[in-house]
């Protein structure tokens, strides 16, 4: 038996993630999301055996409220952990200000550190297991009006980097899943995907289902979806001052950063 909590689980990268861990035999899993119509339809069509935890994990009782159902319905077993929850709300910080900045690491950062404090005892415990974090690839380069997206992602993919170090003494493997534009209910990239110039760059959630389960189980480091953004990620190293200038221009000032999870649902 394997035991997997999947945060942002009711819609988009989440769903998608839930049906591609019921694939392995032995999978058991627990769906976390505000929206608890949404888990109780997915739960009902997944082949494998599914509860759920309706919260908002920006809630102060969150991290306890997944615990303590893990133990009461899974025996307190716990093989991977996939951090999948988060949104973006565009806004340049002369507009936005701080309280955009804070909304971000409140769920992007913050109520991913808490979970994880929550859950690591039990991964500890039934090691050889796994955290994959869902970062972006606004995590590696920021763009105008999306900051305060950056800014969450990048403190997540920094922190993922240093819990990998600590976790691999004990048999935690703490992996990284970077999407670019995906497809999703809030974020249907329509303009992106009716031009054949920008079709390319939009992605679906099971591609970055795959990706978590090979980041995950599979033991990789880290992936990027679609994978030619691992470029842009490398230019932003070997040549930042080009890519500030591609970046502040209009047509990449006017595209909007891919919302992980389901738009919002925590």
């Amino acid at each position: 038996m394997s035991v997997a909590v999947v945060t942002g689980a009711s819609t988009g990268i989440g769903a998608a993630t839930a049906r591609r861990l019921c694939r392995e035999p032995g999978t058991e899993l627990v769906l976390v999301a505000r929206r608890e119509a949404l888990l109780r339809e997915l739960a009902a069509e997944l082949p494998c055996p599914a509860t759920w935890v309706a919260v908002d994990l920006t809630d102060a009782d969150a991290p306890e409220r997944v615990r303590t159902h893990l133990e009461e319905q899974h025996g307190g077993r716990l093989d991977l952990l996939v951090n999948n929850a988060g949104a973006s709300w565009r806004g340049s910080f002369g507009e936005a200000g701080y309280a955009n900045v804070r909304r971000h690491m409140e769920l992007n950062f913050d109520a991913v550190v808490r979970l994880t404090e929550a859950l690591l005892p039990l991964l500890r415990a039934a090691a050889p297991s796994a955290i994959v974090n869902v970062a972006s690839t606004a995590g590696r380069v920021a763009r105008a009006r999306t900051g305060s997206y950056s800014a969450s992602k990048f403190a997540l993919i920094g922190w993922t980097d240093a819990l990998y170090a600590e976790e691999k003494p004990h048999s935690v493997h703490v992996g990284m899943v970077l999407p670019g534009f995906i497809a999703t209910e809030g974020f249907p990239a329509t303009e992106l995907r009716e031009k054949a110039l920008t079709r390319w760059i939009v992605s679906k959630p099971e591609r970055v289902a795959e990706a978590i389960f090979e980041v995950g189980p599979g033991g990789r480091a880290e992936r990027y979806v679609p994978r030619p953004y691992a470029l842009a990620a490398a230019a932003r190293v070997l040549a930042p001052s080009l890519i500030r200038r591609v970046l502040s221009g209009g047509a990449a000032g006017s595209l909007t950063t891919s919302t992980v999870g389901d738009a919002g649902d925590r």
